[in-house]
């Protein structure tokens, strides 16, 4: 992307008398809804909200999007929308409800050449805090009144939620959305795990599960819901095999981002005598980073004087002190190991060349519900990925030969894992030509697209897409 100047206010702009009533005192009225936030950026000086009429046929050209979040996945996908909207042939508008911080990114990211086509709105600091309680049914409610609020302020066609998981309390009580289609993407369906997972499941994953069941039932049954994209490509099935109307549920890809100029092919690896494992991101106790350090005290010491280990990323306040009491008794129990701790945020080039260098990526993830983006990091790079045997993580890993998995809640069994990579040789497994297909079927323009498809409408869809 080329970045741009910083775009004008909105309320620079020359408006309509619909537009002053929808923007209230930013318009030079008194009237009594005013806009409802704080700031608002548009990418032309001649773009206002409220000036694009609804077209005449059924295709969707007006999406609101709305995120509260910043951390994880938010930043990525919204880049990927923006930039698939950016395409000149497309007939889409999308406006961006969003935190601040993230407008300040998105806007100083922004095409030039876009002339109104995406709009950002930054969510004043009563929404955004209502949203994103810790309290999900509080925040699962303020999202759906946020979007509510600005579908009707935008004069957006249909809305979108990029996390879905915490919207469904709200539809499946029948809360409509002033007669608008939305969409969203679920990220953690779990329900059918025990269809294809060894091992009981402990009695707060089954009250989980029902509780979920119970909620994508009456979900689907709301006619707002157009379309629940699940990014367990797994899940669609069984909702169609279980739920009525379950054919709204739809597979859609977790995007790889596209990496920097480092390649597995330029970037040396580890030291000949070593094996380079490497764990990143930000790491709490339900990422493995406890389990991975006692495992590495129960590994050989003669493996062991062959392993170089690699933790990088930003490790949670309350496991200091357990982290540190941890890699002091490696060091000392385990000499020969070479153990290096990054506890800082790592930006993607950084990244980019830390997997690179490395020859197994660990996600030792303690019964982790969902996908990750670590898969997609590995898998681009051509490594074996160490991860759960549990859930959709572990499934993805089996089924395209991506690596290796195990019982990652048992420190042993984690052990034996590391040993039996190092001795066997971490390429034996992974499958470059599946790791290749798996990261091609999973672009941002993909993901992007079939965001937009879940909103339209039967011969609509495929030439709204394009």
């Amino acid at each position: 992307m080329i970045p741009r100047r910083l775009p004008t206010p909105c309320s620079s702009s020359p408006m309509t008398p619909r537009c002053a009533m929808h923007w209230g005192s930013a318009a030079g009225s008194l009237s009594s809804e005013t806009w409802p936030s704080g700031r608002c950026w548009a990418t032309s000086s001649r773009a206002s909200m409220c000036s694009v009429p609804a077209p005449s046929d059924k295709t969707i050209h007006h999406i609101l999007v709305l995120e509260p979040d910043t951390e994880g996945h938010p930043r990525e996908w919204l880049e990927h929308l923006v930039a698939f909207a950016a395409v000149p042939q497309r007939r889409l508008t999308l406006s961006l409800v969003v935190a601040p911080e993230m407008g300040d990114h998105l806007t100083a990211s922004l095409p030039s050449g876009l002339d109104g086509k995406v709009r950002i709105v930054a969510l004043r600091p009563y929404e955004r805090w209502l949203c994103t309680r810790r309290f999900l049914t509080l925040a699962a409610f303020a999202r759906w009144w946020v979007m509510r609020r600005y579908l009707r302020r935008t004069g957006a066609q249909a809305g979108h939620f990029l996390s879905f998981d915490h919207m469904c309390l709200p539809l499946a009580l029948g809360l409509g959305m002033g007669g608008r289609p939305v969409s969203g993407i679920l990220f953690r369906p779990s329900v059918h795990y025990a269809d294809w997972t060894v091992g009981r499941a402990s009695r707060g994953e089954k009250l989980r599960d029902l509780r979920k069941v119970l909620l994508y039932r009456l979900t689907l049954l709301n006619r707002s819901v157009r379309t629940v994209l699940s990014l367990d490509p797994y899940f669609p099935d069984h909702a169609r095999g279980r739920y009525r109307h379950g054919d709204k549920v739809q597979a859609i890809p977790d995007p790889a981002y596209p990496q920097a100029n480092e390649s597995p092919s330029t970037t040396a690896r580890s030291s000949a005598n070593h094996v380079g494992f490497v764990l990143f991101g930000y790491l709490t106790e339900r990422k493995g980073l406890l389990v991975l350090l006692d495992a590495l005290s129960l590994v050989d010491p003669v493996v062991a004087s062959r392993i170089a280990i690699t933790i990088a990323g930003r490790i949670e306040p309350a496991l200091h002190d357990r982290v540190q009491e941890r890699v002091q008794r490696i060091r000392a129990q385990r000499p020969d190991l070479v153990l290096r701790l990054d506890d800082r945020w790592l930006p993607a080039d950084e990244l980019d060349a830390l997997v690179a260098g490395s020859q197994v990526v660990l996600a030792p993830y303690q019964r982790f519900v969902g996908s990750s983006g670590v898969l997609l990091w590995a898998a681009q790079a051509g490594l074996p990925l160490l991860t759960q045997d549990y859930g959709l993580l572990g499934r993805l890993v089996r089924d395209h030969k991506l690596g290796l998995t195990t019982d990652t809640m048992d420190p042993a069994s984690l052990a034996a894992s590391i040993e039996r990579m190092v001795t066997t040789g971490p390429h034996t497994f992974v499958d470059p030509v599946a790791a290749r297909s798996f990261v091609r079927s999973r672009t941002p323009d993909a993901f992007a697209s079939a965001v937009v498809r879940s909103l339209q409408c039967g011969e609509h869809a495929a030439e709204s897409a394009l």
